[in-house]
């Protein structure tokens, strides 16, 4: 039932704004998975809610198929790929204005088991301005590299064997010189790592245990209280629930534990003051929880659960007063974000692996049928559009430069803007 509408056509913006923590953000620049500390929130006001392919301004095909996201610096997009019968991985760096592909790094694996929604190429790369950084995880061998943007390896890292029941899924962090990322498997040792983004070698390393491997990519967050120095990476886990650590130390500040019964998947968010979580598994169980850091940021209690309405693999979004959970089954549900109190719950359809993001007072998500649906990111529901891409999709967008960029399983669109530009490369 409808309770309320959140009337502010400038949400999306305003959220932005007191949320966005990373140098990068204040260049509109999309860095990560889902963008600047995750918030999924896009200064675009040209994209068009319904579309055609007619006003794409471009389509490009990507080498095999792949489910992480594009990030972007400038005018260039990095984004991964995979040829499952090669069995080889791609890197790839396309120009923003044309979608022509300035260059690819390929990469052999060996064939590992993995879930049937899952693909080689899951992780999000990271990105800042000299660099591109890769997450290319086996049960064998846990590889990390560096790239400059202009396509050149500036160095790798092995970590070692972390055996994942699904495969790969995390996606790693860029902030103040640092590569932030999980390398947790499924019941055994693992560790969290800040890695030097200049040469790669270990800033430091958290080793703990790990029950379940998570899937959830790491936040920043600055207590209240404090300055620069006081910024603290964010983690959550099955096994340490939500995890507070120093980072330029890696010492563990605060820990709420005994929180999910079952694996993270989707992200922590920044909500205010408070951190939400969210955990789940295939058969339908789900819990989301909002953690509050003390205002000094030394330790956290938990400020209320949800009993229904959390999301498993799509990640939460904030924006002004609410928070939205798109549910993998296509039940999404609006509560008040400083008490997870109900505002409404509708279904849109579809089945989702990607994420939500927010542009012009919009939600925008992709289901797995390759519909990107809009609605108003508001208190009160209201379906804005359905569009067909084409071709099915378990990726979040992305967006810079007042473009959205659509990931779909073998292609790249790019939509908005200024002007349209012709195709660089289709594939029907």
């Amino acid at each position: 039932m409808v309770l309320r509408r959140n009337r502010s056509a400038a949400a999306c913006i305003l959220g932005l704004s007191a949320l966005v923590l990373s140098r990068s953000a204040s260049a509109q620049e999309w860095t990560r998975f889902r963008g600047p500390n995750g918030t999924g929130m896009g200064a675009a006001a040209s994209i068009p809610a319904q579309f055609s392919p007619a006003h794409y301004n471009w389509r490009v095909a990507l080498p095999g198929e792949g489910h992480s996201s594009p990030v972007l610096w400038g005018k260039r997009i990095f984004v991964t790929s995979a040829e499952e019968e090669k069995n080889k991985r791609h890197l790839l760096c396309l120009n923003a204005a044309d979608g022509k592909i300035l260059w690819t790094r390929s990469y052999d694996y060996q064939p590992y088991r993995r879930h049937g929604f899952s693909s080689a190429a899951n992780t999000t790369p990271a990105t800042d301005a000299r660099r591109v950084y890769v997450l290319w995880p086996t049960p064998d061998a846990f590889l990390v590299i560096a790239l400059t943007h202009d396509g050149r390896e500036v160095w790798r890292r092995d970590l070692g064997k972390v055996a994942t029941q699904h495969g790969a899924g995390t996606s790693p962090v860029v902030y103040d010189g640092l590569l932030l990322f999980a390398a947790e498997p499924d019941g055994g040792e693992g560790a969290l790592f800040a890695l030097d983004c200049e040469t790669g070698k270990t800033r430091w390393k958290r080793d703990r245990a790990s029950k379940d491997a998570p899937y959830s990519v790491p936040l920043i967050f600055r207590p209240r209280g404090g300055g620069a120095a006081a910024a603290q990476v964010v983690f959550t886990s099955t096994s340490h629930g939500v995890t507070g650590l120093d980072l330029k130390t890696g010492a563990v500040v605060w820990e709420v534990t005994d929180l999910f019964r079952a694996r993270c998947v989707g992200s922590p968010i920044l909500v205010g003051d408070l951190i939400f979580a969210t955990a789940g598994n295939g058969g339908g169980d789900r819990q989301a929880v909002a953690v509050r850091p003390s205002a000094g940021g030394d330790k956290a209690e938990v400020a209320y659960r949800m009993p229904r309405g959390a999301s498993y693999v799509p990640t939460p979004i904030a924006v002004g007063e609410h928070i939205f959970l798109w549910g993998d089954g296509g039940i999404v549900t609006c509560v008040k974000a400083a008490t997870g109190e109900t505002v409404w719950q509708e279904r849109v359809g579809g089945n989702y692996l990607g994420s939500p993001v927010c542009a012009g007072g919009k939600l925008w998500a992709m289901n797995t049928r390759g519909e990107l649906v809009v609605i108003e990111a508001a208190g009160v529901f209201k379906l804005v559009a359905r569009n067909d891409l084409g071709e099915p999709s378990h990726a979040t967008p992305a967006i810079a430069g007042g473009v959205m960029y659509l990931r779909t399983r073998s292609h790249l669109i790019s939509l908005g803007g200024k002007a349209k530009t012709k195709a660089a490369a289709t594939r029907p």
